[in-house]
């Protein structure tokens, strides 16, 4: 310890000059260097940014069949391939979110064709996510689920309420979708007018149908606001069934703990631990 001072106070002002520029991009960013903290990849080769993106989208599907997540073959999970942005990875259809891994992954395209993989696409998955990753090229990453508290908070029609630091998080960042509501998105024209929605925000409820996240960064930060916002519509159900009226966060320290706890570098901070785990515990993911 008395080591790591002595090598700090030598570069106080370079410390400083860091973290000021850290702090644009987190508040957590720590402001030692000789610590252990999640770096975000860079990479030089398609091909290596492709195996990364391919073992977070798998590492996502487990860590929905660890939250229960599953139902049936429903829910699907997308991310962009890093060469061919036209093209997308995703989930194949049938196969339980706890084995997926990554040699079963599917490659299809905005219309839903397979173009490489064994396993057929969701149709559902290719209308709703293909039309939000065609209209909109930022978009790197889609979430969806048939959710228990997602499910039911979205047959009310509303938005959540930032009744929580964490709720906060989503606070002007989600949008309620009413068209199409309860229909089962199996024509093309379901996912044209969802797509929409999804300009300059991260989520979405669907009336009467359930959660949808959306990520301009990573597969790892749509998968984590998903299983953030199915856990605050769960909060918000519990409290509600008290009929005790609770008491909301103020707007403007709604919108601070959005821009601090609720950004895309966050959502992706927040999934380094899940993937660790995963990675110790189910190293068949990778097969």
């Amino acid at each position: 310890m008395l080591d790591k001072v002595k090598q700090f106070a030598p570069v106080e002002a370079e410390r400083i000059a860091q973290s000021q520029k850290d702090a644009l991009r987190s508040i957590y960013h720590p402001r030692q260097s000789d610590v252990i903290y999640p770096e975000i990849p860079a990479f030089g080769d398609p091909a290596d940014e492709r195996r990364h993106r391919k073992e977070r989208l798998v590492a996502a599907c487990r860590a929905f069949a660890q939250h229960g997540f599953d139902y049936g073959f429903a829910g699907h999970l997308t991310v962009r391939d890093p060469e061919h942005p036209e093209l997308y990875w995703t989930n194949p259809m049938c196969v339980h979110f706890s084995q997926v891994k990554v040699s079963n992954l599917i490659l299809a395209d905005h219309q839903g064709r397979v173009v490489e993989g064994e396993y057929a696409i969701n149709r559902a998955g290719f209308v709703l996510h293909a039309a939000v990753h065609e209209a909109h090229p930022d978009i790197v990453a889609m979430c969806h689920a048939h959710t228990v508290y997602g499910t039911a908070f979205a047959s009310l029609g509303r938005e959540l309420d930032p009744i929580s630091q964490d709720a906060a998080a989503f606070f002007e960042d989600h949008v309620v979708i009413r068209e199409e509501a309860g229909q089962v998105a199996v024509e093309e024209k379901a996912g044209l007018s969802v797509c929409d929605w999804f300009k300059g925000v991260k989520a979405a409820i669907h009336q009467n149908h359930g959660l949808l996240t959306a990520s301009r960064h990573s597969i790892e930060a749509a998968a984590f606001w998903f299983i953030a916002l199915e856990r605050c519509c769960q909060q918000q159900l519990m409290i509600e069934a008290t009929g005790i009226k609770p008491v909301m966060v103020p707007p403007d320290r709604s919108r601070y703990s959005r821009e601090h706890v609720g950004s895309e570098y966050i959502g992706w901070l927040h999934f380094q631990p899940i993937f660790d785990q995963l990675a110790k515990t189910q190293p068949d993911m990778f097969n």
